[in-house]
């Protein structure tokens, strides 16, 4: 995949999130410490306009955060107050409902607050293995002390025993939790008026990949295990929902269509977005994906010439115009990268504060010094409506470095190591800007911050 620096869709390392599955926490997280994080308007706001009625369906006192993962796997999670979706679920989902009813599933746990009680069950479980194994520790010492290795056999036995029987119980709790999930995820459904069948054509269609196909188990499979017991309550009680038949709307399956084309053309090129929308190798998607990756291969003047070809076609889509930005300003043409910006930010109707803060890095990267306070006025705008774009950071410590002033440009570079996560990098960079500011003034409590953080 190819991730520019520069470009709306990027990849940073977030702390890793306890997903709920059937394997042990611990080693699940182990195992996976780091998960690579994107960060794209058009996908952000689709997803938030799928869950916003089921969020409310679910009566949630505020919003879940939604974050997309860059993994092709098929899954998703909760972890704290968020929602983690592999863009692999968006590609897998051919239809939106498919993939509004696996948020559903998933608001099922984060409502039921199911996090909170596995993490209860864990710290059971924790404590009878523990007294577990240090009972038969206590029984193989005195074996060992009798000279009898069958006592000491027995307490091995019991050891191992006390781990498994307790996993037993985390694993038996968390497919208990899953059933109750699938039944909120019916209840929310329907009082937001959306039809079932998504989740059960998703359910269905993992089954039929993983048993009948003879592939490699899915990991949404292994984490939310779909017998056919299972999938047989949802086939019936889905039916009864007045809402079974209700058809996406097409503007809806449009923009889920875009989002698909927009992933596929990141992680896998051209050919894979002309096999996915092989139907229509004219139409809109199709021709998004292409001109996507046309843009990653290097090929500005050519992208540029696809993009105003879906333009023409549909000059009110924001992200579009979006692209066109991120087309030209690769090439270094900035001052027109920043007006394409300007045009997908009135459009915007989420007015998100990734294109907000894109028009400054635009202007960032055109080197005009005389533009470099509009340019920071541009990149705090949008970074007052998302302060962990830590991307924006970047330009904007750039902007104050052209400025010449090395105090903000040392400070907006700590902030951007901090929402990246790289904690160490950031309290180097605070501390750096400290020994240029004056005690006590804002941006100095600002790197104290930082430097005091745990």
């Amino acid at each position: 995949m190819m991730l520019g620096i520069q470009t709306r869709w990027i990849s940073v390392l977030a702390a890793a999130a306890v997903a709920l599955t059937s394997l042990p926490v611990q080693a699940a997280v182990s195992k996976r410490p780091n998960l690579p994080i994107v960060r794209d308007a058009e996908i952000e706001g689709l997803i938030a306009d799928y869950t916003a009625p089921i969020f409310k369906a679910a009566n949630l006192r505020r919003p879940a955060e939604i974050v997309l993962v860059n993994s092709p796997e098929y899954n998703a999670f909760v972890s704290g107050r968020r929602i983690f979706v592999n863009t692999g679920t968006i590609v897998g989902s051919e239809a939106p409902n498919e993939l509004v009813g696996v948020l559903a599933h998933e608001t099922g746990h984060l409502a039921g607050g199911h996090q909170e009680r596995l993490r209860e069950q864990i710290d059971r479980a924790q404590k009878v293995a523990l007294v577990a194994g240090l009972l038969g520790m206590g029984i193989a010492a005195a074996g060992a002390a009798a000279g009898s290795g069958d006592i000491a056999r027995a307490g091995t036995g019991i050891f191992a025993g006390g781990g498994t029987t307790a996993m037993r119980g985390i694993i038996s709790y968390q497919r208990s939790e899953e059933v109750t999930a699938d039944r909120s995820a019916l209840v929310f459904l329907q009082k937001a008026g959306q039809s079932p069948k998504g989740l059960l054509t998703s359910f269905e269609r993992l089954e039929r990949n993983n048993i009948l196909a003879g592939v490699q188990p899915s990991r949404y499979i292994s984490s939310h295990p779909a017998p056919r017991d299972r999938i047989a309550f949802l086939d019936a009680a889905a039916h009864e929902s007045p809402y079974f038949d209700k058809v996406d709307d097409p503007a809806l399956q449009l923009r889920h269509d875009l989002a698909r084309a927009k992933i596929i053309a990141y992680n896998d090129g051209a050919g894979a977005v002309q096999r996915v929308f092989r139907k229509d190798p004219r139409g809109l998607p199709a021709m998004y994906g292409d001109a996507i990756s046309t843009h990653l291969n290097g090929s500005p003047a050519l992208a540029l010439e696809k993009i105003d070809a879906l333009i023409a076609k549909a000059p009110k889509n924001p992200y579009f115009h979006e692209m066109r930005g991120e087309i030209l300003m690769e090439a270094g043409r900035g001052k027109e990268a920043a007006e394409a910006f300007e045009t997908a930010a009135k459009l915007d109707p989420k007015k998100s504060g990734l294109i907000e803060a894109s028009i400054g890095q635009a202007l960032v990267t055109g080197g005009d010094r005389s533009r470099m306070k509009e340019a920071v006025a541009q990149i705090r705008k949008g970074l007052e409506s998302d302060p962990t774009n830590s991307n924006a950071y970047r330009f904007l410590a750039m902007a104050y470095g052209a400025m010449g002033d090395d105090a903000a440009a040392e400070l907006a570079t700590a902030e951007g190591y901090w929402h990246g996560g790289a904690i160490k990098d950031a309290k180097l960079f605070a501390a750096r800007a400290q020994l240029k500011l004056k005690a006590g003034t804002p941006q100095w409590m600002q790197a104290q911050d930082i430097l005091q953080a745990k």
